[in-house]
């Protein structure tokens, strides 16, 4: 019989009415009351590593996951974390590359409405997430949401009520459960080596989103305080013309390998095409920065902390671990 460890960490979920709005009241234990169809098919462990709301998930949580899945990894055959919705995107892609290569299924799950309301897609998603922890196909970090199967990379929150909550950005969706059945329309292989455990992030990593007419004399203190600036850009990319100027005269300052420069777009579907346009053709013509391509920005921040935190002192090398494909991740890179 297989054995799932159930990791909570709050969210809307596992919340209930505190009197000033909705706050996490579930403990772990109390999620088994509410799949007692699963007893006598697997063995169900749960397990609190956290109890907040989504919003306040930060890296620390995401090393604590990891740790918590990796000193337990032997112990079982899949894991099943229950998160809020309004950052789970974030921390599936996280998981994503802080664990590389796991022939085990780590499933992320949530709810719009609580486990304790009447009427809620709490628990078809708990359900939902258990039938793929269990299903022989299932392996690696993946989100289960409202009966879809998506890419722990390729998830993001596109409706902020409804129960279709995620879409799978720029990349189909890896299967669904349907009927009490996994159907899986990508298989993938079994990995040739052993799981890989990363626990060291650079949380210094900023997302600055351009708008009409913004300051450019912000860019000095960023770049002061930040080790890599991902720029959500218009369109399919391109930075305004003070901006570049200041852009490229600081990272001057810097060696290349210390202040990495990530352009991407503000638009959610079909990702980015510097070279369209002259204005960012210019901008690689003038300085060396990467390009998010078809990955989403929760990936795209995930991975940049990932990589940071390997502390590589090698442009090149930081480089091509961006472009490494990891868990669907990118499709689009120039190779």
């Amino acid at each position: 019989m297989k054995k799932i460890l159930l990791l909570t960490t709050g969210g809307t979920i596992a919340s209930g009415e505190s009197g000033g709005g909705l706050a996490p009241v579930l403990s772990s234990e109390d999620f088994l009351q509410y799949v007692k169809e699963f007893e006598g098919k697997c063995e169900l462990h749960p397990r609190e590593v956290c109890s907040i709301d989504s919003t306040n998930m930060r890296p620390e949580y995401w090393q604590l996951l990891v740790r918590t899945i990796r000193e337990a990894y032997e112990e079982y055959d899949a894991f099943l974390i229950c998160h809020g919705t309004d950052t789970l995107a974030y921390t599936a892609a996280a998981l994503s590359y802080m664990i590389q290569e796991s022939q085990k299924p780590i499933v992320l799950t949530g709810a719009q409405k609580s486990i304790l309301s009447e009427i809620t897609d709490a628990r078809k998603n708990l359900h939902d997430s258990i039938l793929c922890a269990l299903d022989e196909k299932s392996r690696g970090v993946m989100v289960v949401f409202d009966g879809n199967i998506i890419a722990g990379t390729r998830a993001k929150k596109t409706s902020t009520f409804s129960y279709n909550a995620f879409s799978s950005i720029n990349f189909p969706v890896l299967g669904k459960v349907q009927n009490d059945a996994v159907i899986y329309y990508f298989e993938e292989k079994e990995h040739a080596g052993d799981v890989r455990f990363y626990e060291k992030l650079n949380t210094r990593v900023f997302l600055l989103k351009l708008t009409p007419g913004m300051n450019e004399e912000l860019i000095p203190y960023i770049l002061e305080k930040y080790d890599c600036v991902i720029v959500e850009s218009f369109g399919v990319g391109g930075l305004p013309d003070r901006l570049l100027e200041v852009f490229a005269r600081e990272l001057e300052k810097y060696p290349s390998y210390a202040k990495i420069l990530v352009m991407a777009t503000q638009v959610t579907y079909e990702g980015s095409q510097m070279d369209t346009y002259v204005v960012g053709q210019q901008a690689k013509e003038t300085m060396a920065f990467l390009e998010t391509y078809d990955m989403t920005l929760e990936a795209s921040l995930a991975k940049l902390m990932w990589i940071l935190g390997q502390k590589i002192r090698n442009y090149g090398e930081i480089e091509r671990l961006f472009y490494s494909r990891i868990n669907y991740d990118i499709y689009r890179a120039e190779q």
